[in-house]
């Protein structure tokens, strides 16, 4: 998160030099860790930068958005009740089950030769394989893990699979009410984008997104702070990855044969997303662009150019699902699991 703040400062550096972003958090603790974290690297990047007008400001206001039960938040979904406790709840777990009863037995076979005794379960398997992400992310210096070693190439691009299984069917496409999950936060940012009031009856909190101190407009730089799976469905509130096929529970597809859609794609430990708006000079028309991971998205929806810009009115235009409301209303008809 801190070389993720860098990296942010170096890339609006031409912005970021004079100014802070207006920054929010989800109030989870890693949530918030990780946004101070990211705060710190962009503060030293601009501390470095022998241009920029040195803010003595630091450390910058965080806005922290509570997770209690019930209350509005865009960036932590809670509120829509079919869709937490819901059949829909369930979708998810039932595809990586049907994957995970193709791919892992070989492996599962594997490790209880090698280890007499053990009895590894299919549940151990998939939570081996999650010690080696882990375990790498958490040393200081990047070591590949030795857990990594463990499984083939192979194996971990059906675990990639597994992981893309659950948030596709989470929380994305796959799901009725996934994308619903991100409206609010969509319709957040269309009010950024242009400089209007907030426009939604979802998840948003009506009182923080009505005050300036809150939630601001017409700042030049922003940065939300949120987990993965909220992320995976404002990307779907967003029509982003619209191209990506239904995807099957048995037979895995590459990021590159779902449009790429994948977990290691969309949501790797500190995943990114930017929403980049922009004017070329002489030119009175503004652009959206989305970059995703460091990958500019094709913006098929909104009739993308090479760059991957659709004009700031078609990109809006295109946003009817979250401007409508993404089926929110479906949240609370009752439905048994």
């Amino acid at each position: 998160m801190v070389h993720s703040g860098i990296n942010y400062y170096e890339r609006y550096k031409d912005l970021a030099a004079d100014l802070t972003p207006f920054m929010r958090s989800s109030g989870e603790g890693r949530v918030l860790q990780s946004a101070q974290k990211w705060m710190q690297g962009f503060h030293e990047a601009k501390m470095s930068d022998e241009k920029a007008k040195k803010d003595h400001g630091y450390p910058y206001d965080i806005f922290v958005i509570g997770e209690d039960i019930g209350s509005n938040n865009t960036l932590n979904h809670g509120l829509c009740n079919r869709f937490e406790n819901g059949r829909d709840s369930l979708i998810a777990s039932a595809a990586q089950t049907e994957w995970a009863n193709i791919f892992v037995p070989p492996v599962q076979a594997r490790a209880n030769t090698m280890l007499p005794g053990a009895n590894l379960t299919q549940a151990d398997i998939i939570s081996l394989m999650d010690l080696c992400p882990f375990s790498t992310v958490a040393s200081p210096v990047g070591n590949i893990s030795p857990f990594c070693s463990l499984f083939t190439e192979k194996e971990w691009q059906q675990y990639d699979y597994y992981e893309t299984l659950n948030k596709y069917y989470g929380y994305s496409y796959g799901n009725p009410l996934g994308p619903t999950q991100g409206v609010g936060f969509a319709n957040e940012l269309v009010a950024r984008l242009t400089s209007t009031p907030v426009q939604d009856h979802t998840s948003t909190n009506r009182t923080m997104d009505s005050s300036n101190a809150t939630f601001a407009l017409e700042r030049k730089l922003y940065a939300d702070f949120s987990h993965d799976n909220d992320m995976t469905a404002i990307f779907g509130a967003l029509g982003l990855y619209e191209d990506t096929a239904q995807l099957s529970n048995t037979t895995m597809g590459s990021a590159a044969q779902n449009g790429g859609y994948s977990a290691a794609w969309t949501v790797p430990f500190a995943a990114r997303a930017y929403f980049e708006k922009m004017a070329c000079k002489n030119h009175g028309e503004e652009f959206v662009r989305v970059i995703i991971n460091d990958r500019v998205l094709p913006l098929t929806s909104c009739g993308g150019d090479e760059l991957g810009r659709c004009t700031l009115n078609s990109f809006v235009d295109s946003l009817s699902f979250a401007r409508d409301g993404g089926h929110w209303d479906q949240c609370f008809k009752v439905m048994s699991k």
